[in-house]
């Protein structure tokens, strides 16, 4: 194996290296999630030069640089304020959904219109309808870190695969018996996994347009769904109370995580693929062993519905968004609440964290959106102007681009 080049990932902290092994190039990555500004450097690097054979000796100083530039990084909190850039009025007919590529230099809209648009943020302007489902665009996806392909899953029943740049359609992925209401590429982006009303998510290869596997064992419509990072997992919630953990690689049943006594409304893989977070309608999330599929902890003092839930990059911090109009912010290791996000006056349906993990992001029924302190729980912004409830919002990579969709039928650009 040789070493050919060394890359830098801020989000979570990280090195990439990319190595020849057999004539063939490949990538391996050295999480750094407990990097802080105060970490020993040299120290750190001895440690993972011990479990690396690819980092010898006379790569130390290039690496202690490396994680010098990241420690900076990690030191320069992003204290942002955001103001409103540009308001879309993006499609005639209601809005389903909105999703940024990776940079935030442009994102696509999905709508009862049967269409789905792509943007560029920076100007505003359309670059593409994407045309050709019979029944309303609900789920929609870049294929993040790439961003060159887009997938849309729809009530007609399929999903389609789409160029970026061209705005063809690749493939139409046909099975499902009822409307597809999520869905997720796969961190590799060679699979599309759909989840479906008809109690069953299928996986579907992207280069050749056929399914892959069909998973079955729900009860209930599949309403959530997502891959773990390494992307040899995926999890499936579903209105049966239950969540699923099958292999991506043979489409087997793993897990079944039984606990929660209401419709499961979220379901996500911390990043070190180690935990598995859960919301229901039943007021609680839970936490479970990604391995073995036990619950380790149940988050509660929430008064009603679970709608959003989501661990930040790191996956050292959890937070909760509920239908009493309150989010909370919990510490994985502790699983104690440590901070109550107060304000909105309406539920709130989505709540996300920004790459830097020093902010986060909530949108809500009461027309706003607020952007909060991650640790303190102060809310340090409220993005006014919509004229009706706000149930799609996102962060951009770099935490300097917000994206808000509103049922008042515009998306608005905040920066």
């Amino acid at each position: 194996m040789k070493l050919k080049s060394l890359l830098l990932r801020y989000y979570p902290p990280g090195i990439m290296l990319e190595y020849e092994k057999h004539g063939e190039l490949k990538t391996k990555s050295i999480d750094l999630l407990d990097l802080g500004p105060s970490t020993d450097v040299s120290a750190l690097v001895e440690e993972i030069q011990k479990a690396e054979p690819l980092l010898t000796a006379s790569r130390t100083e290039q690496v202690k640089l490396l994680i010098q530039r990241l420690q900076e990084k990690l030191g320069q909190n992003s204290n942002h304020t955001f103001y409103l850039f540009k308001v879309l009025k993006a499609h005639i007919l209601p809005l389903t959904n909105v999703a940024l590529n990776k940079s935030g230099s442009c994102f696509i809209t999905g709508s009862y219109d049967r269409t789905c648009k792509l943007w560029d943020t920076a100007s505003g302007e359309e670059l593409n309808t994407l045309e050709g489902h019979r029944n309303v665009v609900y789920a929609i996806a870049f294929n993040n870190p790439y961003g060159d392909k887009i997938a849309t899953g729809s009530f007609d029943k399929t999903c389609k695969l789409w160029s970026v740049e061209t705005g063809k359609c690749y493939h139409t992925f046909r099975g499902h018996t009822a409307e597809i209401v999520c869905l997720s590429f796969n961190p590799q982006s060679t699979l599309v996994a759909t989840g479906s009303m008809d109690t069953t998510a299928k996986l579907w290869d992207i280069q050749n347009g056929e399914e892959v596997y069909t998973l079955r064992g729900h009860s209930a419509e599949i309403i959530s769904l997502s891959f773990n990072t390494s992307g040899d997992r995926i999890i499936t919630g579903s209105f049966d109370h239950t969540v699923v953990v099958w292999d991506a690689d043979t489409g087997r049943k793993v897990n079944i995580l039984i606990g929660h006594c209401a419709e499961i409304s979220s379901a996500s893989f911390n990043w070190d693929c180690s935990l598995i977070l859960t919301g229901s309608m039943d007021k609680t999330c839970m936490l479970w062993d990604a391995t073995n599929g036990k619950c380790v902890a149940t988050l509660t003092g929430h008064d009603d519905e679970i709608l959003d839930s989501c661990f930040d990059y790191t996956g050292k911090l959890i937070a909760t968004a509920s239908a009493d109009g309150t989010a909370r912010i919990f510490s994985a290791a502790t699983r104690k609440c440590i901070a109550k996000l107060e304000g909105h006056e309406g539920e709130i349906s989505k709540i996300s964290f920004n790459p830097q993990g020093n902010r986060l992001l909530t949108g809500s029924s009461d027309k706003t959106a607020r952007i909060w302190d991650a640790q303190t729980g102060q809310c340090l912004q409220v993005l006014e102007g919509h004229t009706d409830e706000i149930f799609s919002c996102a962060f951009n990579y770099k935490g300097n681009i917000v994206i808000t969709g509103s049922k008042d039928n515009t998306c608005r650009i905040w920066r």
